[in-house]
């Protein structure tokens, strides 16, 4: 066999891995976190404000809630799915973030999903953020339609931060952003 032809076979076989095997999954995983960009932080003057706090939600335990009990305090509101790439390349980062401000912030990860599979991820990945489960057809002051994105809220209701798709939300710029909003 010819030295390109072996070359070329490998190439094949290592691009397939990416799209056949558990390997593969890994790999688009932390494709995806490397390629993923920071959230957006919005301009005082273009800063949107949540108006209505009362947003019917479940917690781990399934008991339903009102996200009220946040107004007045610094929050971080993800949507996500367990079974998305993009959503579990997130993770991690959220995970160090709720580490670091988990005691100063209210972390909302938001999924409309069954428990099962999210407690399942939760587990394999060593999880600890709180999860918190959409009620569907509920009134809700932010769109839950694309998955992932976030926000964050400062303590008078303006969305200071956010990302419409993958965002990589342990950045420096978000942790001075949440300094000062926690101060």
């Amino acid at each position: 066999m010819k030295k390109r032809t072996l070359k070329n076979l490998l190439l094949i076989l290592v691009v397939l891995s990416f799209f056949v095997t558990p390997l593969g999954f890994e790999s688009k995983v932390l494709l995806s976190r490397w390629f993923a960009p920071g959230p957006e932080i919005v301009k005082p003057e273009d800063r949107r404000k949540i108006t209505d706090y009362n947003w019917r939600l479940k917690d781990e335990d399934w008991k339903v809630f009102n996200f009220s009990k946040s107004r007045g305090r610094v929050v971080f509101v993800n949507f996500w799915a367990s079974w998305r790439i993009p959503s579990i390349a997130e993770r991690r980062g959220i995970q160090k973030l709720y580490e670091a401000y988990g005691d100063r912030v209210d972390f909302y990860l938001i999924t409309n999903e069954r428990k099962e599979p999210v407690l399942d991820l939760m587990k394999r990945r060593s999880y600890a953020f709180p999860v918190t489960y959409l009620m569907i057809g509920e009134k809700m002051p932010l769109d839950a339609k694309k998955v992932p994105s976030g926000y964050i809220i400062d303590k008078n209701g303006y969305i200071v931060a956010e990302s419409d798709g993958i965002a990589d939300w342990d950045t420096p710029e978000i942790r001075r952003l949440l300094d000062s909003l926690t101060k």
